[in-house]
């Protein structure tokens, strides 16, 4: 028999893990297009643009979560232009509710998926897709049929990477999604708020949930990485 992880009534509250799993798997899926898209664009790019954007991409990546979770409640608060404007207009409030950790989760995790698919995209050999071309095929056509199996591996170790991160973000989550049982709990603020009322035993089992996914996950990572430098090898 499970051991509870968060008491709701006699019934185990799987809503912690639920929330996280829902967050992560859609900032994945969001960064997850918009990474590759900005990645082989700027790949492509001069070295001097190239140099620019890949800062301000790669911004968040250094930047204090917390830093990042202040800076998106100047944008979507409610008494800020963005967050007012949905809110008057279209009656969605952009904070304190589940999908706001989306909008934390994918600006913190964007710059590990567009890094690792532009190392992908700039290790890739081009003759491959000159001799595409010499044959008459399209670019997109290249693209989908010839450069992205190239880049494949590389591509899927940069998803996996985001969703793990993605899984474990707590700082600009819980400045923009708050902490609410059964509507914006994750793993992370429900491990912090068992915490701050001293059931370390809760937060303890939510914490060995957390490191069996990220174990498994990083496990897949290893497991694409070892995959690429096989098929280079053989190469």
């Amino acid at each position: 028999m499970p051991l509870p992880l968060l008491r709701k009534g006699n019934a185990v509250d799987w809503f912690p893990l639920f929330n996280s799993l829902r967050i992560a798997g859609i900032s994945t899926v969001i960064v997850f297009f918009l990474g590759i898209a900005a990645a082989y664009w700027i790949s492509r790019t001069p070295r001097l643009v190239k140099g620019v954007l890949d800062v301000f991409l790669t911004l968040p990546l250094v930047l204090p979560p917390t830093v990042v979770g202040y800076l998106l409640l100047r944008l979507l608060g409610p008494k800020r232009v963005l967050g007012a404007f949905m809110l008057g207009t279209f009656g969605i409030r952009l904070t304190m509710v589940w999908w706001s950790a989306v909008f934390a989760t994918s600006v913190v995790i964007f710059p590990l998926m567009y890094r690792t698919a532009r190392g992908a995209f700039e290790s890739f050999d081009e003759t491959l897709a000159y001799a595409g071309q010499t044959l008459g095929l399209s670019n997109t056509y290249i693209f989908w049929h010839v450069r992205m199996p190239g880049c494949r591996q590389g591509i899927l170790a940069g998803t996996v990477l985001a969703f793990a991160r993605a899984l474990g973000e707590y700082g600009a989550t819980s400045m923009i999604a708050g902490y609410t049982p059964g509507r914006t709990a994750t793993i992370s603020t429900t491990v912090y708020q068992l915490w701050r009322t001293n059931d370390d035993a809760l937060a303890f089992r939510w914490v060995m949930v957390n490191m069996a996914i990220s174990a498994v996950v990083l496990l897949a990572v290893n497991m694409l990485e070892k995959k690429q430098r096989t098929g280079r090898s053989r190469g």
